[in-house]
């Protein structure tokens, strides 16, 4: 396994720098948001496993070909008191890394979990006390506030979509519909979970710059994904003007409620007759509403088959090369 640690080290340090710059940078994104999406997942968790695996693997060579093998041979070190002279000081740091950056991260997951689901409790109980139905429809309430505002709270069958006095008087019917489609969107397609996930990926490593850019990008393409499903039944002007006029607001666009506390770019901050959104709204950013009108002025012909089934094979050799290495006895040595 001496080859495999190093293999998985040097694709650990390239998916952590090097590739989420270029993605980050690239324009073919805003062409199939949906793709780059799977793309963007696979690059987080082909990251993880390979700085967890590469410490592993390196820590375990004394004692097995693979990481099954090692493991079990370290279970019978730990629970039957088996010889650990093959061990040396450098394999036991690693073992020990790798065991603490694992927790560390499911720590954090859960933790970013907890603090989410707090703060939308919260802001649910006073939206029950300062909202009031929308005559939208179900699971729409408005709330007193002369700014255009919308946001979505996630909540499973307590999701809400929830609006601004200043929006409805600001929109025409359609641009209200395309606001309203828009923002249930995010709640039908979970964008809440992918927020939730790469939340917790920059809270756990923010010393990581990539972190921050591949939070910033998903945000933007959850935005994306659901412009593309209001263009479905409004159209382009229709949908643009809505931004445009949401944008205006203190929230800088149509939001999400669903990343992590504590992230800059998700703070909404707003003021609404004494209801403040929660720390972590996803509002639209200026840069992410300037990607999104420049996407609907100047659309751009979406990927073609090949080159969407080229970036989710290489999703799936991503997944699969690093699993592959850890599992297969000798593979590289």
């Amino acid at each position: 396994m001496f080859w495999t640690s190093y293999f998985l080290a040097v694709l650990a340090i390239v998916l952590a720098w090097p590739v989420p710059v270029f993605l980050s940078r690239a324009s073919w994104p805003a062409r199939s948001p949906f793709t780059a999406m799977l793309l963007w997942q696979a690059i987080a968790l082909a990251g993880g496993l390979s700085m967890i695996g590469a410490m592993l693997v390196y820590g375990l060579e004394p004692i097995g070909d693979n990481l099954i093998a090692g493991l079990r041979a370290l279970a019978g070190m730990v629970l039957f008191n088996a010889p650990t002279t093959a061990l040396g000081f450098w394999h036991i740091f690693a073992l020990s890394a790798a065991a603490l950056l694992l927790a560390h991260l499911v720590f954090t997951l859960l933790l970013t979990y907890y603090k989410i689901e707090r703060q939308r409790r919260r802001h649910r109980e006073l939206l029950a006390l300062l909202a009031s139905p929308s005559p939208d429809g179900p699971g729409t309430v408005v709330i007193s506030h002369d700014s255009p505002v919308a946001y979505c709270l996630p909540g499973g069958a307590r999701s809400v979509t929830v609006l601004s006095d200043g929006l409805m008087s600001a929109l025409e019917p359609a641009e209200l519909r395309a606001v309203l489609i828009h923002e249930n969107a995010h709640l039908s397609q979970r964008h809440h979970l992918l927020l939730w996930a790469f939340a917790a990926w920059r809270q756990a490593l923010p010393w990581l710059p990539t972190t921050r850019l591949a939070q910033e990008s998903v945000n933007s393409l959850i935005e994306m994904l659901a412009d593309d499903v209001a263009l479905r039944t409004e159209s382009k002007a229709t949908l643009i003007k809505a931004i445009a006029i949401v944008a205006s607001g203190p929230s800088g666009g149509m939001a999400t409620v669903g990343a992590a506390p504590g992230v800059p770019a998700a703070r909404a901050h707003l003021s609404l007759a004494g209801l403040d959104a929660p720390a972590g709204a996803i509002s639209g950013s200026a840069r992410t509403t300037v990607s999104r009108v420049t996407r609907l002025l100047s659309p751009q012909p979406p990927l073609s088959a090949a080159v969407r089934g080229a970036v989710l094979a290489g999703c799936v050799l991503l997944l699969a090369v690093p699993t592959a290495l850890l599992i297969v006895p000798g593979l590289l040595g």
